[in-house]
Protein backbone atom coordinates (compact mmCIF):
# COMPACT_ATOMS: atom_id res chain seq x y z
CA UNK A 1 0.00 0.00 0.00
CA UNK A 2 2.28 2.67 -1.14
CA UNK A 3 1.81 5.87 -2.28
CA UNK A 4 2.32 4.73 -5.50
CA UNK A 5 0.08 1.81 -5.45
CA UNK A 6 -3.08 3.93 -3.55
CA UNK A 7 -2.59 6.55 -7.16
CA UNK A 8 -3.85 3.76 -9.14
CA UNK A 9 -6.55 2.40 -7.73
CA UNK A 10 -10.14 3.38 -8.67
CA UNK A 11 -12.80 4.90 -6.43
CA UNK A 12 -15.58 4.02 -4.04
CA UNK A 13 -15.16 6.99 -1.59
CA UNK A 14 -14.65 10.12 -4.14
CA UNK A 15 -18.05 9.68 -4.74
CA UNK A 16 -18.73 10.42 -1.24
CA UNK A 17 -16.77 12.95 -0.46
CA UNK A 18 -18.13 15.06 -3.39
CA UNK A 19 -21.37 14.53 -1.12
CA UNK A 20 -20.04 15.10 2.07
CA UNK A 21 -17.25 18.03 1.90
CA UNK A 22 -18.32 21.11 1.52
CA UNK A 23 -21.87 22.32 0.84
CA UNK A 24 -25.48 20.61 1.75
CA UNK A 25 -23.19 17.33 2.28
CA UNK A 26 -20.65 17.84 4.88
CA UNK A 27 -23.02 17.38 8.63
CA UNK A 28 -19.80 17.71 10.91
CA UNK A 29 -20.02 20.76 13.24
CA UNK A 30 -16.83 22.92 12.87
CA UNK A 31 -14.53 22.77 9.78
CA UNK A 32 -11.24 23.42 11.52
CA UNK A 33 -8.09 22.59 9.63
CA UNK A 34 -6.09 19.96 10.46
CA UNK A 35 -2.82 21.60 9.88
CA UNK A 36 -3.62 24.69 11.42
CA UNK A 37 -5.34 23.06 14.63
CA UNK A 38 -2.96 23.09 17.32
CA UNK A 39 -5.36 22.34 20.54
CA UNK A 40 -4.42 18.98 22.61
CA UNK A 41 -7.61 18.20 23.81
CA UNK A 42 -8.80 14.61 22.29
CA UNK A 43 -12.46 14.11 21.99
CA UNK A 44 -13.32 10.95 23.69
CA UNK A 45 -15.15 7.95 21.29
CA UNK A 46 -18.21 7.75 23.13
CA UNK A 47 -21.12 8.93 21.80
CA UNK A 48 -23.24 11.67 22.97
CA UNK A 49 -27.19 10.91 22.44
CA UNK A 50 -29.56 14.20 22.32
CA UNK A 51 -32.54 12.42 21.82
CA UNK A 52 -34.25 9.57 20.64
CA UNK A 53 -35.66 8.69 17.57
CA UNK A 54 -37.43 6.56 15.68
CA UNK A 55 -37.10 4.61 12.17
CA UNK A 56 -39.28 6.99 9.39
CA UNK A 57 -41.28 5.61 6.67
CA UNK A 58 -39.54 5.55 3.32
CA UNK A 59 -42.26 7.70 1.78
CA UNK A 60 -41.56 9.97 4.21
CA UNK A 61 -37.82 10.36 3.50
CA UNK A 62 -35.80 13.39 1.75
CA UNK A 63 -34.15 12.16 -1.15
CA UNK A 64 -34.56 8.65 -3.28
CA UNK A 65 -33.77 5.14 -1.49
CA UNK A 66 -30.50 3.69 -3.00
CA UNK A 67 -29.11 0.13 -3.27
CA UNK A 68 -25.70 1.05 -1.91
CA UNK A 69 -23.43 1.65 1.25
CA UNK A 70 -22.92 -0.77 4.34
CA UNK A 71 -25.08 -3.97 4.56
CA UNK A 72 -27.74 -4.33 7.76
CA UNK A 73 -25.69 -5.42 10.70
CA UNK A 74 -22.80 -4.19 9.27
CA UNK A 75 -20.43 -2.31 11.90
CA UNK A 76 -18.55 1.01 10.61
CA UNK A 77 -16.96 3.41 12.20
CA UNK A 78 -16.65 7.35 12.21
CA UNK A 79 -13.84 8.60 10.15
CA UNK A 80 -12.67 11.68 8.30
CA UNK A 81 -13.90 14.17 11.37
CA UNK A 82 -11.45 16.44 12.91
CA UNK A 83 -10.58 15.77 16.51
CA UNK A 84 -12.37 18.95 17.97
CA UNK A 85 -15.57 18.25 15.51
CA UNK A 86 -18.20 15.48 15.73
CA UNK A 87 -20.51 14.11 13.56
CA UNK A 88 -24.16 14.94 13.58
CA UNK A 89 -26.57 11.81 13.38
CA UNK A 90 -30.26 12.89 12.38
CA UNK A 91 -33.52 12.18 12.08
CA UNK A 92 -33.50 11.93 8.79
CA UNK A 93 -31.19 12.52 5.28
CA UNK A 94 -29.92 16.23 5.25
CA UNK A 95 -28.32 18.73 7.30
CA UNK A 96 -31.61 20.42 7.32
CA UNK A 97 -33.04 17.30 9.45
CA UNK A 98 -32.80 17.48 13.43
CA UNK A 99 -29.85 16.41 14.73
CA UNK A 100 -30.56 13.45 17.46
CA UNK A 101 -26.93 12.46 18.50
CA UNK A 102 -23.21 13.95 18.10
CA UNK A 103 -20.63 10.90 17.43
CA UNK A 104 -17.03 11.69 18.18
CA UNK A 105 -14.45 11.82 15.68
CA UNK A 106 -12.96 8.21 16.66
CA UNK A 107 -16.60 6.43 17.67
CA UNK A 108 -17.08 2.85 16.79
CA UNK A 109 -19.70 0.71 16.89
CA UNK A 110 -22.50 2.35 14.31
CA UNK A 111 -24.70 -0.74 12.92
CA UNK A 112 -25.83 0.24 9.79
CA UNK A 113 -29.68 -0.47 9.30
CA UNK A 114 -29.23 -1.34 5.47
CA UNK A 115 -31.19 1.70 4.35
CA UNK A 116 -29.41 4.81 2.10
CA UNK A 117 -30.89 7.46 0.63
CA UNK A 118 -29.70 9.99 -2.43
CA UNK A 119 -30.23 13.36 -1.79
CA UNK A 120 -28.94 15.76 -5.04
CA UNK A 121 -25.41 16.21 -3.55
CA UNK A 122 -24.79 13.85 -0.70
CA UNK A 123 -25.48 10.49 0.33
CA UNK A 124 -26.75 9.31 3.77
CA UNK A 125 -26.53 6.21 5.53
CA UNK A 126 -29.08 4.96 8.42
CA UNK A 127 -27.80 3.67 11.59
CA UNK A 128 -27.84 2.25 15.12
CA UNK A 129 -26.11 3.69 18.30
CA UNK A 130 -26.42 3.82 21.94
CA UNK A 131 -30.33 3.13 21.00
CA UNK A 132 -30.63 5.87 18.80
CA UNK A 133 -31.54 5.53 15.01
CA UNK A 134 -30.14 8.01 12.85
CA UNK A 135 -28.50 9.14 9.25
CA UNK A 136 -25.25 9.95 9.15
CA UNK A 137 -23.16 11.19 5.99
CA UNK A 138 -21.91 8.77 3.95
CA UNK A 139 -18.50 10.44 3.78
CA UNK A 140 -17.72 10.77 7.25
CA UNK A 141 -18.01 6.69 8.27
CA UNK A 142 -16.29 3.49 6.75
CA UNK A 143 -14.90 -0.14 7.74
CA UNK A 144 -11.95 -0.23 10.21
CA UNK A 145 -9.85 -2.94 8.75
CA UNK A 146 -6.41 -4.45 9.34
CA UNK A 147 -3.52 -1.82 11.34
CA UNK A 148 -0.01 -2.99 10.67
CA UNK A 149 3.47 -0.78 10.79
CA UNK A 150 3.64 1.76 8.30
CA UNK A 151 6.67 3.24 9.39
CA UNK A 152 9.65 1.77 7.01
CA UNK A 153 7.24 2.27 4.62
CA UNK A 154 7.52 6.30 5.27
CA UNK A 155 10.96 6.26 5.65
CA UNK A 156 11.90 4.83 2.51
CA UNK A 157 9.50 6.88 0.08
CA UNK A 158 10.75 10.31 2.31
CA UNK A 159 14.49 8.52 1.74
CA UNK A 160 15.05 9.43 5.36
CA UNK A 161 13.22 9.38 8.57
CA UNK A 162 11.16 12.68 9.35
CA UNK A 163 11.56 15.40 12.23
CA UNK A 164 9.38 18.44 12.87
CA UNK A 165 9.33 21.07 15.62
CA UNK A 166 5.78 19.53 16.58
CA UNK A 167 3.83 15.85 16.76
CA UNK A 168 0.63 18.20 14.71
CA UNK A 169 3.54 18.67 11.87
CA UNK A 170 5.30 15.27 11.79
CA UNK A 171 2.16 13.54 11.96
CA UNK A 172 0.94 15.87 8.84
CA UNK A 173 4.20 14.70 7.00
CA UNK A 174 3.34 10.94 7.72
CA UNK A 175 -0.40 11.65 6.20
CA UNK A 176 1.29 13.55 3.36
CA UNK A 177 2.86 10.21 1.98
CA UNK A 178 0.16 8.15 2.46
CA UNK A 179 -2.14 10.94 0.41
CA UNK A 180 -2.94 10.60 -2.93
CA UNK A 181 -2.81 13.21 -5.50
CA UNK A 182 -5.60 12.57 -7.80
CA UNK A 183 -7.90 12.21 -6.52
CA UNK A 184 -6.87 14.55 -3.64
CA UNK A 185 -7.49 13.05 -0.67
CA UNK A 186 -8.49 14.46 2.61
CA UNK A 187 -6.18 15.15 5.49
CA UNK A 188 -7.60 15.06 8.78
CA UNK A 189 -6.10 15.41 12.37
CA UNK A 190 -8.44 12.55 13.78
CA UNK A 191 -7.07 12.74 17.59
CA UNK A 192 -4.65 15.75 18.81
CA UNK A 193 -1.26 15.91 19.72
CA UNK A 194 -0.65 14.51 23.13
CA UNK A 195 2.93 13.87 24.66
CA UNK A 196 4.50 11.82 27.35
CA UNK A 197 6.80 9.32 26.83
CA UNK A 198 6.89 9.63 23.20
CA UNK A 199 4.72 12.22 21.07
CA UNK A 200 1.18 10.97 19.62
CA UNK A 201 -1.23 12.09 16.82
CA UNK A 202 -3.64 10.24 14.40
CA UNK A 203 -4.49 12.04 11.28
CA UNK A 204 -7.06 10.02 9.21
CA UNK A 205 -6.14 10.20 4.99
CA UNK A 206 -9.55 9.56 3.31
CA UNK A 207 -10.00 9.64 -0.44
CA UNK A 208 -7.73 7.66 -2.52
CA UNK A 209 -9.41 6.79 -5.36
CA UNK A 210 -10.01 3.14 -4.36
CA UNK A 211 -13.63 1.61 -4.73
CA UNK A 212 -12.78 -1.04 -1.70
CA UNK A 213 -9.91 1.18 0.50
CA UNK A 214 -11.67 4.29 1.37
CA UNK A 215 -8.77 5.84 3.50
CA UNK A 216 -6.10 4.96 6.28
CA UNK A 217 -5.77 5.75 9.68
CA UNK A 218 -2.38 6.99 10.95
CA UNK A 219 -1.87 6.50 14.84
CA UNK A 220 2.14 8.53 14.46
CA UNK A 221 4.34 7.77 17.14
CA UNK A 222 7.30 10.41 17.97
CA UNK A 223 11.06 10.81 19.90
CA UNK A 224 12.05 13.99 21.43
CA UNK A 225 14.88 15.05 19.19
CA UNK A 226 18.00 15.57 20.57
CA UNK A 227 18.07 18.57 22.91
CA UNK A 228 14.80 18.43 22.85
CA UNK A 229 13.33 20.15 20.56
CA UNK A 230 11.20 18.60 18.22
CA UNK A 231 10.11 15.00 17.58
CA UNK A 232 11.94 12.59 14.98
CA UNK A 233 9.29 9.60 14.08
CA UNK A 234 9.38 6.68 16.11
CA UNK A 235 6.96 4.43 14.35
CA UNK A 236 3.44 4.94 12.63
CA UNK A 237 0.75 2.13 13.24
CA UNK A 238 -1.83 2.05 9.98
CA UNK A 239 -5.49 1.09 9.77
CA UNK A 240 -7.15 0.69 6.97
CA UNK A 241 -10.36 2.22 6.22
CA UNK A 242 -12.52 0.22 4.15
CA UNK A 243 -15.20 1.19 2.02
CA UNK A 244 -17.35 -1.68 0.68
CA UNK A 245 -16.90 -3.92 3.94
CA UNK A 246 -14.28 -6.24 5.69
CA UNK A 247 -13.32 -9.49 6.31
CA UNK A 248 -12.73 -11.34 9.27
CA UNK A 249 -8.91 -11.07 8.60
CA UNK A 250 -8.86 -7.24 8.42
CA UNK A 251 -8.52 -7.00 4.36
CA UNK A 252 -11.18 -4.69 2.41
CA UNK A 253 -13.66 -5.86 0.18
Amino acid sequence: MNRTALRSLVPWLTLLLMGGCGGSGADTTSTTSAATTTSSTTIPTTTSTLAGTTTTSEEELPGEPIDFGPRAGDEVAVVGVAHDDVLNVRDAPGTDSEIVAELASTATGLIATGRARSLPESIWFEIDVDDVTGWVSSAFVGYLGLTDDATAEVIAALGETPEAETMLDLGLVVAEVMASDEPPSRIVMSVAPVVGDLGEVTYDVVGLGDDALGGVRLHVFGEAAEGGEGFILSNVERTVICSRGVTDDGFCL
